[in-house]
């Protein structure tokens, strides 16, 4: 095959829109620690719980994740059209794998919170904390490959 499979512009573009895309869903992935931290403040003080709070972060939660993983594989398509070598920008993809492990584990422990006194609640916690620092590393790796 000839790379790239579709025209420089077009390419350039794509890589763009990639990054404003991922970009956003880091800083929804922002609000939604925001949200978390808000709520785990109230839980912890034993002050009323807001409601409105933690249904919007029950129901963005899923949402964000599927769209974190779109993101990912967005920008594995853009590699393998340009280059087909998945591996081009190694620690920008190994970081955004990981990424990845981490939303879909953070998933899967908020779907076992049950309860006001859940063990899951700060491993849950915990892991959104390695998101948010993770998606600020990415955003710099990415950065550096678009210019």
């Amino acid at each position: 095959m000839v790379y790239p499979l579709i025209s420089r512009q077009l390419l350039a573009d794509l890589r763009l829109v990639h990054g404003m895309f991922n970009f956003s869903m880091m800083l929804a992935f922002l609000y939604q620690g925001w949200m978390g931290l808000a709520i785990r403040r109230a839980r912890l003080a034993h002050a009323p719980l807001p409601f409105p709070l933690i249904k919007r972060h029950r129901k963005t939660g899923p949402i964000i994740a599927i769209l974190a993983g779109l993101g990912f594989l967005s920008g594995i398509t853009l590699v393998l059209l340009d280059t087909g070598n998945i591996l081009e920008h190694q620690s920008h993809v190994v970081t955004g794998a990981l990424l990845i492990v981490l939303i879909m584990s953070t998933y899967r422990v908020s779907r076992e919170i049950k309860g006001s006194d859940s063990p899951y609640r700060t491993p849950h916690a915990m892991l959104g904390i390695a998101i948010l620092s993770l998606y600020l590393v990415e955003v710099f790796l990415g950065l550096g490959v678009l210019l």
